[in-house]
């Protein structure tokens, strides 16, 4: 019997869960091309990681933001090489924390903990509504980051007389070399691509690289209206719109891979 997506090209941006999303698709009846274009490295500077773990586990921190589902499970993974996990997962679960949006809470969930609360929206600006009742004069909050820094929660825990402690447990690297990147431009151009799926603005940020490099940004700014633009969130929703792509699929809630996946299959 033919699925949902039967008939429909769908190309993949994903890394690290590229399978599973693929086989979600197939399972819709959708053919799948794989293009991922960003691999998650640990972060290279080791010492400032464990320095932050050792702060948490010696109860610096009073308050924990746990911004993405990867930076706890590679925070755990830099305790674990340090023979610190049982001290930090006690360190977590005894400090207050919270988690902006659902793939922290899965992360936590992995663990047997859960955060002390979770964001309305799963942003900065999520984050800063939750933080604006907390009474944070005087104390130390620790965040993890993604990718780069985040001066927006820094400026505003200053302003509010913390001192913030981000950190940085993992980077992003190309995945696939500017080739086969250059291969998935050409399909969008010719109208190849029914659906075009984007899980992180990394990948968004990856695939504009290289179609900057080798001049085709007006070519790869054609293929994305001619295909179906699906965002599994509001943060890759909104990168992609800032850089004028249309984006036609996105969950309202729930934004996981499943929730993205069943939208699609309804649309």
């Amino acid at each position: 019997m033919a699925g949902p997506l039967d008939g429909r090209t769908v190309a993949l941006a994903e890394g690290r869960q590229l399978e599973e999303l693929a086989q979600l698709l197939e399972a819709e009846g959708a053919s799948v091309r794989r293009y991922p274009l960003l691999s998650i490295l640990d972060a290279p500077d080791a010492a400032s990681v464990h320095a932050w773990i050792d702060e948490l586990i010696n109860g610096r921190f009073a308050l924990v933001v746990l911004m993405t589902g990867e930076a706890v499970r590679r925070l755990v993974g830099f305790a674990e090489r340090q023979g610190k996990k049982e001290a930090f997962l006690q360190a977590l679960a005894t400090t207050r924390t919270i988690s902006r949006g659902p793939k922290p809470v899965a992360a936590l969930r992995e663990l047997g903990l859960k955060p002390s609360q979770i964001a309305p929206a799963p942003t900065t600006e999520g984050v800063l509504t939750c933080l604006q009742e907390e009474p944070l004069a005087g104390l130390v909050v620790g965040f993890t980051l993604y990718g780069s820094d985040n001066p927006r929660l820094s400026k505003f825990l200053v302003s509010r007389g913390a001192t913030p402690r981000p950190v940085l447990s993992y980077i992003f690297a190309p995945a696939s070399d500017d080739v086969r990147v250059a291969e998935l431009i050409t399909l969008l151009a010719k109208g190849a691509i029914d659906i075009v799926v984007f899980t992180s603005s990394p990948q968004v940020e990856r695939l504009l690289e290289v179609a900057t490099k080798s001049d085709r940004i007006e070519e790869l700014l054609r293929g994305l209206q001619l295909a179906r633009v699906a965002a599994v969130g509001p943060l890759v929703a909104e990168a992609l719109r800032q850089r004028g792509v249309t984006v036609s699929i996105c969950p309202e809630q729930g934004w996981v891979m499943k929730n993205l996946v069943r939208q699609m299959a309804r649309q």
